[in-house]
């Protein structure tokens, strides 16, 4: 099965999207918009939305499993970045959304 990220989006919706303080854009070289997340301990953030139930990344848009886009797509963490089409992450997202793995 082919999965598609754009009509999908169920990792965006299940896991907390944490990362390394320093990929924030506050940082030299950071991406990650800095307003967009919040402290996860002294050397971890989290983008906003991922960190409480129900789960659902504030950069998410559109509807889970059927049409998304990430607003932030090229700015993205390297957790974000880590999840591929049909992996084990992908999988169980899908899983915990009811849609076909």
């Amino acid at each position: 099965m082919e999965f598609d990220c754009q009509q999908c989006g169920a990792c965006c919706a299940v896991f907390r999207v944490s990362f390394y303080w320093a990929e924030a854009d506050d940082a030299p070289g950071g991406t990650v918009p800095v307003d967009l997340t919040e402290p996860v301990g002294t050397l971890h953030r989290c983008m906003r939305g991922t960190q409480t139930k129900p789960v659902r990344c504030v950069m998410l848009q559109g509807q889970v499993g059927q049409s998304v886009a990430c607003g932030i797509y090229e700015q993205r963490s390297s957790t974000c970045r880590s999840v591929q089409p049909g992996d084990a992450q992908c999988l169980k997202a899908r899983l915990h959304h009811g849609l076909p793995v």
